[in-house]
Formats: C-alpha cells, structure tokens, sequence
C-alpha cells in the first residue's frame, strides 16, 4: 500500500513538473559579500572588511581586521561593508541630447565606501543607490551637450559624472572614484547620417589638400622661373659690366700711348724748334710764328716746315765748307 502511494506520488509530481512553466531568470550582476556571521564570541575580522556590530538594537562600534571579543546575545553583526573598490555596471539606458538625438548609453562605475557608518545607516542600498544617482545624472549631462560633443568630451563628460555622483554620495560614505563609458548607440537614421558627414569631411579634405599641392607647385614654378630670370639678368649685366670695363680699358690704352707718343713727338719738336730759333740769331731770316699758340697740330705743322727751311744750307756755307774740307755726315734727326 505504502508503495502504491509512493509511485502514484511520484508520477503526480513529474507530471506536475511537466505540466508547470518554467521561468527564466536572467542573472543578474552581484558583488561578493560575506554572510552576516554569527556571534561566537571570538571572532576572526578579515582584512579590508568592516563588521558593524550593535549592542541591544542599538551602533556599538566597527570591529578591526583581526581579533575582536563579542558579548552574547547582546552583541550582534549587523552589517558588513568590503573597504576594497566595488565596481559596479551601470545597465543601458536612453538619454536625450541638446540637439534631440535619442542615445542608447552603457557604464561602468568605480566607487569604494570610506565610512562603513554612513553605508550602513545613511541608505538602504547604497550600490542600488548609487546606481540609480549615475543613471539619472547621466541623462542629465547628456542633455547639455550637442551629439558632436558627446564623442568629442567623454572624458570632461565622466568627470562631471565623477563631481555630481560625489556631490550627492557623500551623505551614504560612498566615493565615486571614477565612470567610465563602455558603449554609445545611436539611432540608424542619425547613423547613417553621420556616416555620409564623415564621408564628406574626407572629400572636402582631399579637395583641399590637393588645390594646396597644385598651388604649392604653382608657386614653385613661378619662383622657378622668377629666380632663373634674375639670374639671367644679372648674368647679361655682369656681361656687359665686364665687356664696357673693358672697352673702357682698351680707350684708355690708346689714349695713353697717344698721349705718350704725342709727348715724345712734342719734346723732339720743342728740342728741334729751340735749335732752330737759336740760329734765327745768325741769319736774317724773316720766321712768322702763329698767333694761335694754342693749336698743337698747327703750330707742329709750322715747326716742321721751318726745320725743312733751316736744315737746307745756305750759298756762303757750302762753298765755305767746301774750301775748307768735307763735312762730316749728320746724323737724321729722330
């Protein structure tokens, strides 16, 4: 009987599991804490844990890590707060921007509880508390800023996060030590937008910087061409520096050996002439001398042709030289 009763309780219950739907539950993301523990009177604190102990109902005091002493049944463990950094995920959400673009924003949140007092007495929950503080700060950053900004100051933009969750945390004993942002999701129209901008930010770029590469060529034919004609220039005017220099240097040369032959010419002559006129003493002869003693070429003309005159004898000194002996050959002059 015993048996029939177990196997029809059996088969009532496998059916049952069969018939009832199952649930799924989606995990959910949970730090590690440690159980409350029960009053042994000695007990062993861990490091980096805070036990906040009360006495009769009431705060007692923080056990140390290590060795502490607890009174029974009127000391109790009531909470325990992890010193180390928590970090906690921030779930997705939507937020608004200055422009009205709906984002699809994700985080992550560092924080670490500095005064296990507070964390335990200033807020129920103080994770789920400082999990609903970034999401609704959040919303509210994004709200001030334009969709280019956001990409562009997501660092200024998690540091306001940091400033406003501290603000609001520090009542709880909680620190926000930083939020970082995993993901930013916008819609598919806005990206594709986007998508084009960007395509035709690098069109206007390689426009750009194509006319500055064909103005820059232009500019450096231009100086090309520039530099080569002044050096032509320079080059023919060098040329002809040096070919006047020269021209002049080749006058300057004549004139002076005319000079010089002039002067010598001019000296035998004032020599002749001087001989000359020192024999106009001894004969009587009639010598006009030209008036206009500033012409050399008449004056030169004149002397010759009175040295001509003067160097043919005269009638009484040649049948006197004759009678005496022969004269001796002079010499012509030079």
């Amino acid at each position: 009987m015993l048996r029939t009763l177990c196997q029809a309780g059996g088969f009532v219950f496998k059916n049952s599991q069969r018939m009832a739907p199952r649930l799924c539950v989606a995990p959910i993301q949970q730090r590690w804490a440690s159980r409350l523990p029960m009053n042994t009177v000695v007990l062993f604190v861990p490091q980096q844990e805070a036990w906040v102990v009360q006495r009769m109902g009431r705060f007692h005091r923080i056990l140390e890590p290590g060795l502490n002493f607890l009174i029974p049944i009127l000391d109790q463990v009531r909470y325990v707060q992890s010193l180390k950094e928590i970090v906690i995920d921030i779930p997705e959400q939507s937020a608004v921007s200055q422009d009205n673009v709906t984002l699809q924003i994700d985080g992550v949140l560092f924080l670490r509880i500095l005064d296990p007092f507070k964390a335990s007495y200033g807020v129920e929950d103080p994770e789920y508390a400082v999990t609903q503080l970034a999401q609704t700060t959040m919303r509210s950053e994004l709200g001030k800023l334009t969709l280019d900004k956001v990409f562009r100051e997501r660092e200024s933009l998690n540091s306001n996060m940091v400033h406003s969750i501290n603000q609001a945390s520090a009542e709880w004993g909680i620190r926000c030590l930083r939020y970082e942002i995993k993901d930013i999701q916008v819609p598919p129209r806005v990206k594709d937008s986007m998508q084009m901008q960007v395509e035709a930010e690098r069109k206007k770029r390689a426009t750009v910087l194509e006319s500055e590469g064909t103005r820059e060529a232009d500019i450096n034919i231009a100086e090309g061409r520039k530099q080569a004609q002044i050096l032509a220039s320079e080059g023919e005017k060098a040329e002809q520096i040096n070919k006047a220099a020269g021209e002049a240097q080749a006058v300057l040369a004549k004139a002076g050996a005319k000079s010089k032959a002039i002067r010598l010419l001019s000296e035998a002559l004032a020599e002749q002439y001087v001989s000359a006129f020192s024999n106009l003493a001894k004969e009587s002869n009639t010598i006009l001398l030209p008036s206009n003693t500033g012409d050399v070429g008449g004056m030169v003309a004149q002397a010759m042709s009175i040295y001509s005159r003067l160097a043919q004898p005269s009638p009484k000194e040649s049948t006197k030289t004759e009678a005496d002996e022969p004269a001796a050959p002079s010499t012509p002059a030079q």
